[in-house]
Parts: structure tokens; sequence; C-alpha cells
């Protein structure tokens, strides 16, 4: 018996509909599957999937229906990631950077009817613009300098592990504005990625996820004009915004993770059997691994069905993202023990699994500020400075 869970008990819809994400994911899955070994040898960026992705409207497939989009919600689009995962990873993680960042406007249009960001989600169905998020670069310290000018601002940055930078449209970033006093605010706007002050460093030589093309992204004076400011905020410090950010993105992100290890533990599955001297017992502890890391997952979605974030949510979500990267790699690890000397061959896929695997290690909140965080909900002590 197969140790993913049943997709109609985890999934929000069930994958009979043509138009459903999730049923779309498992059609393209083996066209993915046929380009990822070359693409992870190579270490070129997933283009042709990005093609394909465009193509079945799943760009497009978060933004609200009223908008022109799918009206996909989170949870399908995290069961839509774990699907394509299973084939390609760096198509799925680069891909949910992209799904994330129309997902959180999405669900402010929706549940907070906060009307600024539907020009935006427009476009993105119209003219099938793929965002980008620069991810830790711009996380709650923030990074770069906005200096202030007249009609707004001029920017220098570099933002690391920019994934899918070669497709993207838009940059949605920020950058750091020190006043007078000292004091550090973060601007967040969107850098067109056609702008002549927007170029792509070729940084990316990786252990793993290598067909996603995380490259640098180098801002140099970019000018941002008042009016395409999105918000601003006090730098190292915790914004309700974040707080949507968080309880929206990193069950989209993880799923990718969760994907990747229930991949990997039916390759191993299927290597064992032809193995007469195979250890059920492994292959009983890499089972309960990925159980956990599924509930975990689970877990988070729960979290993103209460429409409530929170300071409390946080710390659920990253809770859960805690649970299926450490699950989730020690259910590859036992893969291929129970595999054998079979999984240390690339042609049996499991060591690529076991490589992309380790990037769910480096996503915040890592594993120290992540306690913290926890440890100060528990203790009832201010969170707003852990990060």
């Amino acid at each position: 018996m197969s140790a993913t869970l049943n997709l109609k008990e985890y999934s929000a819809t069930a994958i009979d509909d043509p138009r459903d994400v999730v049923a779309v994911a498992h059609r393209i899955a083996p066209m993915l599957a046929a380009r990822a070994d070359e693409v992870d040898e190579t270490g070129r960026f997933v283009a042709e999937n990005y093609d394909l992705l465009k193509q079945e409207g799943l760009v497009e497939a978060g933004v609200p229906i009223e908008l022109g989009g799918g009206g996909a919600e989170v949870a399908d689009l995290a069961e839509m990631l774990r699907v394509m995962a299973r084939s390609c990873g760096s198509t799925a993680l680069a891909f949910a950077m992209h799904t994330h960042q129309v997902a959180i406007p999405a669900w402010r249009w929706r549940h907070q009817k906060v009307a600024a960001v539907e020009p935006l989600l427009r476009r993105v169905a119209a003219e099938r613009l793929v965002l980008l998020s620069s991810g830790g670069s711009d996380w709650i310290g923030g990074s770069g300098k906005a200096e202030k000018v007249e009609g707004g601002y001029r920017v220098n940055a570099r933002k690391a592990f920019t994934s899918g930078a070669e497709a993207g449209s838009i940059l949605m970033t920020g950058a750091i504005v020190e006043d007078e006093g000292g004091n550090c605010s973060v601007i967040h706007f969107g850098a067109p990625m056609t702008s002549s002050s927007v170029r792509i460093e070729q940084t990316w030589r990786t252990l793993g996820m290598r067909g996603t093309a995380s490259n640098d992204v180098v801002i140099e004076d970019l000018f941002v004009p008042d009016a395409s400011v999105s918000f601003s905020r006090k730098a190292g410090e915790w914004h309700p915004v974040f707080q949507t950010i968080v309880t929206i993105a990193f069950p989209l992100i993880y799923a990718v993770y969760l994907g990747i290890a229930e991949s990997a533990r039916d390759i191993a599955v299927e290597i064992a059997k032809t193995k007469t001297g195979a250890d059920a017992a492994i292959a009983g502890r890499m089972d309960t691994e990925l159980r956990a890391a599924q509930l975990a997952h689970r877990w988070m979605l729960d979290a993103v069905a209460r429409d409530a974030p929170s300071a409390d949510t946080v710390n659920e979500v990253m809770i859960g993202r805690t649970l299926v990267a450490r699950h989730g790699i020690e259910a590859v690890e036992l893969a291929m023990e129970l595999a054998g000397g079979t999984s240390f061959y690339r042609k049996a896929g499991l060591e690529r699994r076991f490589r992309d695997i380790q990037g769910a290690r480096f996503h915040p909140l890592q594993s120290g500020p992540q306690a913290r965080y926890a440890g100060a909900v528990a203790l009832g002590r201010p969170t707003a400075s852990i990060f």
C-alpha cells in the first residue's frame, strides 16, 4: 500500500474536474519527469517546463476567478506543487515562489478586501506574468539600500536565491531606508526584470535544486516611484503583512519537499521489492517518518484554513515547516538505506532527491530562530524581533 495520503482526503477538492490544478499537475508530471535528470546534470534552468506551466494555465491558477484567474485555493495549489515535485523538485520549488507571490495578494483581496492588489492580480491573469520572490534576501531584517529622492527612491541591492529569475517578469522585493535619525524602515515594491537597472548574475552552482537557477538579481540605481511602493514597515520587526506571507507561503513551499520525500519512498520500495534481503524494519521506519512529514504539512494547511494570520499562526506554520523538513529528510535517508547500493547510482533517482531535499534546511525560520519563536510563544514572551 502506498505511503502517500489519499489525494481526495489530502486536497481541498477532488481531481475529476479537468480545470483542477491538481489534475493538470498529474497530467504534465510525466513531461516534467522526462527532463528532470538532464536539467539536474547540466544545471540549466527548467525553461521548457515553465513554458508548459504557462500553456496549462497554472501561472494564473491562484488568481481569483473574478479577476480572470483559475480561483485555486492554497490547499489545491499546495497539492499541485506536491505532485509536480514528485517528478521534478526544481520545477516545483521555483514555481512555488511564483505561486505564493500570487496566492498572498489573492488571499488579501478575498479575505481582507485589499483593493490595491487587484491590478497586479489582473495583470498576472491577463499577461501571464511570472512573479519572483527574493526569499531569504528580504526576510524580516530586509536587505539592500533605498535612498529617498524626489518623487520616489533610488534602490541598490543584491537579492540572492531568486528562483526562476530567468523566467521572471517582476521581482517582488524590498530595500532598507535609513532616515536622518538612523531609524530603518523597509519599502516593498516590484522591480521589473526588463529594466536596464536589473540584471541576473549566474551564481547558482549548488548541491541540489540545480534547475531552479536561483541566481542573484542585482539592482543598480533603480528608480522606484512613490506610487510603486506597496507598503513600508519597520526593519527588524514582524509586520502583520509578514504574518500573512508566512501563513500562505510556507505550506506551498514545503509541499515541494513533501513531494520529494514521497517520491523517494516510492522509488526505494520498488527497488527493495526486487531484493530478497531488504529490511522490512527500515521500510517501516521510512514510512513512519514520511507519515510524520505528511501530518505536519496537513497541520500547516489547517493553519491556512483558519483564515486568520497572526503571531500564533506563524508559530504553528513554522513548527510544521521544521517537522516537514526534519521528517522528510530522514525519510529520504532511510529510502537510500532501504535501496542499498543501488541508491548511489544516479539512474535510480534517489541521489537527486537526497540532494534536492537538503534545501528544506535553509528557508526561514531555520532551527534556531524557530525554536526561540516557539519557546517565546509557550512562555508568553514577545516574538516581534525573533526571526
